[in-house]
C-alpha cells in the first residue's frame, strides 16, 4: 500500500524521496532487483547501504519499501524488507 501524507499525495521523506511499497519479482546481478509496485508499475531497485552492510537477504516474493526520486520513477533504492 502506498503511504499517503495528510494532503493525499504520496509520502515523501525529508530529502524529497517518494516512499512506496512493492514486491520483489526477480533477482538481478550486483544487488539489483526487479520490483512490482502496488500500482502495477515495474522498476529496477538496488539495496541501500545499511541493508548491504548488515547482509539482509532479499528474495523473490518479499515485500519491500522503496525510495524513489521524483526525477526518475523507473529506478529506486530498497530501504526496508517486511
Amino acid at each position: 500500500m502506498e503511504k499517503k501524507g495528510e494532503s493525499g499525495k504520496p509520502k515523501t521523506n525529508k530529502k524529497g524521496f517518494i516512499e512506496v511499497e512493492g514486491v520483489v519479482e526477480e533477482l538481478l546481478p550486483n544487488a539489483t532487483f526487479r520490483v512490482t509496485l502496488e500500482n502495477g508499475h515495474e522498476i529496477m531497485a538496488h539495496l541501500a547501504g545499511k541493508l548491504r552492510m548488515f547482509k539482509i537477504r532479499i528474495m523473490p516474493g518479499d515485500t519491500v519499501t522503496i525510495e524513489m526520486t521524483p526525477y526518475d520513477l523507473t529506478k529506486g533504492r530498497i530501504t526496508y524488507r517486511k
